[in-house]
């Protein structure tokens, strides 16, 4: 008899994993999608700046993005439906850039690791960043670290819309309702209560809640060290743009910049960072005028004369225990499945991360990708699985 599933979160990672389910032959309709808000107006979704990247510090993220990547080019033909559009993608890349010892030895190291897992990071000096992109002032940069192919932007949107699209015409249920307890009866997963009363029963339930993972988790009887942190994001013209298109640059400040379409877009962490409410979307906008702008004037004289035309907070799901994936069954609650605590990297890591987690339920282990190390485990060991390379 095939699992009951419920999976508590219908945004990119609950509709990934469902999508995925009924792809390897899981019954649909014993899979139940919980989704609090099914305009999805208020989730890390939602305010993602969707790009993915090659750069990382771990291999297994590495091999994660390399999928990832290859999936979006291929959209259509993994979807197999005529309606569906492809997944735009612009690979401009990520560029690192390097001030200091630590920085310069990180990505080296970094560097040798991207390599060998297949990706094509390439190490710069200051002269050869500046003969191609010649709008920077480096001064005191030491070295850079771009990423010559596969990183950029892509149409995330269009790759949940149809996950979810899918998902729900092949019988998967997506209900509207806030799960407020989870059945632990016997010391097993058993199903939730939703705030109408209503209960439903399953197999396996599946924290799929983003920011609101750890609040799930509790109901659980679990702790998982994942908090809501706020991102700032603001989206500009020049009036100088740019001959070329701007490489998504994390500066030694902190900030990050790149193209975004005709207009650019920034993005920066807040020196104050603490958890958050969920909820809470309220800014401190003077970061833009103290930090961000004078950041990006000193590293690209051209945007001195800029004009912000949009602007947002978003949240990163971050785990604060080693900021990479929770991902797999924790065991100290048969049935209770996690696939949270991204930190930033869950749109572009979607793909791999909903195959690897339907791969565990249908097949009962991981078969492509094997994604053990991500485990909510290794918190209970005190054994962290880091990836350093947090944007």
């Amino acid at each position: 008899m095939a699992k009951r599933i419920i999976i508590i979160g219908g945004a990119i990672m609950g509709s990934s994993l469902a999508w995925w389910l009924t792809e390897m032959g899981h019954p649909p309709g014993d899979i139940t999608v919980v989704e609090r808000d099914p305009s999805y107006a208020a989730c890390g979704t939602a305010f993602t700046n969707s790009c993915i990247r090659q750069q990382f510090g771990n291999p297994l993220n590495v091999a994660i993005s390399r999928f990832g990547v290859e999936y979006l080019k291929a959209f259509q033909a993994h979807m197999a439906d005529d309606r569906v559009p492809p997944v735009h993608f612009h690979p401009f890349g990520y560029l690192y850039l390097a001030a200091d010892d630590a920085m310069v030895d990180r990505l080296t190291q970094a560097h040798a690791i991207q390599i060998a897992a297949g990706a094509a990071t390439r190490l710069m000096t200051p002269e050869q960043m500046a003969a191609e992109w010649p709008f920077y002032d480096l001064d005191g940069v030491r070295l850079g670290s771009h990423g010559a192919r596969d990183e950029g932007y892509f149409d995330g949107t269009t790759m949940f819309d149809w996950w979810r699209r899918i998902a729900r015409e092949r019988g998967v249920t997506y209900l509207d309702g806030t799960v407020t307890a989870i059945d632990t009866t016997g010391g097993q997963a058993r199903g939730v209560t939703l705030a109408c009363g209503t209960c439903l029963g399953a197999d396996i339930v599946v924290d799929a809640a983003g920011t609101r993972g750890a609040q799930v988790a509790r109901m659980a009887g679990l702790d998982l060290p994942v908090e809501p942190r706020k991102r700032y994001t603001w989206i500009f013209e020049a009036k100088h743009p740019l001959p070329t298109d701007l490489p998504l640059t994390i500066d030694p400040s902190g900030i990050h910049v790149r193209t975004d379409g005709t207009f650019y877009m920034a993005g920066a962490t807040p020196a104050h960072d603490p958890a958050v409410d969920p909820e809470d979307f309220a800014g401190d906008w003077a970061i833009w005028e103290d930090t961000v702008w004078p950041a990006l004037a000193a590293r690209i004289p051209a945007f001195e004369q800029i004009r912000v035309t949009r602007s947002w907070v978003g949240h990163y799901d971050l785990n604060v225990f080693d900021a990479n994936a929770i991902v797999g069954p924790h065991p100290d609650l048969p049935g209770f499945l996690i696939l949270n605590g991204f930190s930033g990297h869950g749109l572009q890591q979607s793909p791999a991360m909903g195959r690897g987690l339907a791969e565990w339920i249908t097949h009962g282990t991981y078969r492509t990708l094997d994604l053990a190390p991500f485990g909510p485990d290794r918190i209970l060991r005190g054994e962290p699985f880091p990836e350093l390379a947090v944007i």
